[in-house]
């Protein structure tokens, strides 16, 4: 760098970056981490284009000060430099796009678990619960059992089951769905279906696709998104004591907590109940796969005494997506 004789004032002054507050309106993020179960933390990110220029007057006077020429040069680099991290950040994102879109299993349905009849479902479930309930007896268990008559039949779908697919899956396979899904529920937090998802972030997906007008059309009520980070238990509770939702996606831990601890997620219009047991994980697990969520789902969800008693009764119907 060439040094010359200036006046440290006309070094260019520096900048400052603030990040904006945290919004405080129950608005949930696009992006969230597979992990559900940690605390509520707040935590301040920079945008893509906050860049920092310039060094400070301490660093100039230490150098004996500099042209203007030499501090756009190093301010022009700077810039540069954030461009380039900006485009790496990017090209992250959308590798991991692609990851969570190959997680999506692709397979012939009839290799899949969720493609088979019913009779044959109730098994499985029976064999993932016993997994759940290691102490209990065959009789305690068969209490607990999903009947085969409260299992969808979906063998007719012979496409894919992936989100791309979720809307014409249930479209044409649960047309009874479809129509209450159009229809706004008379309570709030009282939604037609839940749909039981492994990860926050699998939730995340989940709900943009139930969000789909082919599905609400002008008159269906809301979308819940129901994942433990980021959120407190009692923020969901706020929620949907004032919305009115047609669907509620989330993972079992926190649909579990709103289904036991409060009154807040009502079983009242409840019809479907959906679980993701088709998708794997970057470690190729499904819902059931995983021991936590496994037990969520069995101990929690659909050991609900309300929930039970519908399925029992053949209000509520079980699907495996």
């Amino acid at each position: 760098m060439r040094l010359a004789n200036s006046d440290p004032s006309q070094m260019p002054e520096t900048m400052k970056h603030g990040g904006d507050d945290l919004e405080d309106d129950f608005v949930l993020d696009e992006t969230v981490a597979l992990s559900e179960d940690e605390e509520v933390e707040t935590i301040a990110h920079l945008d893509d284009e906050d860049v920092f220029v310039d060094a400070g007057d301490d660093e100039a006077d230490e150098n004996g000060g500099g042209t203007d020429e030499d501090a756009d040069e190093e301010e022009s680099t700077k810039v540069d430099d954030a461009a380039v991290a900006k485009k790496r950040k990017r090209r992250e994102k959308e590798k991991e796009r692609k990851k969570r879109k190959i997680a999506e299993t692709v397979e012939k349905s009839e290799g899949l678990t969720s493609a088979q009849p019913p009779h044959q479902l109730s098994s499985y479930l029976a064999s993932m619960q016993a997994k759940s309930f290691p102490k209990l007896s065959a009789l305690e268990l068969e209490d607990l059992r999903i009947p085969e008559s409260a299992i969808v039949d979906t063998t007719s779908w012979t496409s894919s089951r992936t989100l791309d697919e979720l809307v014409e899956f249930i479209t044409k396979v649960l047309p009874s769905l479809r129509l209450r899904l159009a229809q706004k529920s008379k309570s709030n937090g009282a939604p037609t279906l839940i749909y039981v998802a492994g990860a926050a972030l699998r939730v995340a997906d989940v709900t943009r696709v139930l969000k789909n007008n082919k599905l609400q059309g002008d008159k269906g009520g809301d979308v819940a998104k129901l994942f433990a980070k980021h959120f407190k238990l009692s923020q969901h509770v706020s929620y949907l004591k004032r919305t009115k939702i047609g669907a509620a996606a989330g993972t079992p831990g926190r649909l579990g907590k709103l289904l036991n601890e409060t009154d807040a997620l009502s079983v009242s219009a409840l019809s479907h109940i959906i679980l993701d047991v088709t998708y794997k994980d970057p470690k190729n697990r499904s819902l059931l796969d995983i021991p936590e969520t496994r037990d969520e789902v069995f101990q929690t969800v659909l050991n609900n005494e309300l929930v039970l008693k519908g399925i029992k009764e053949g209000k509520i119907q079980v699907v495996l997506f």
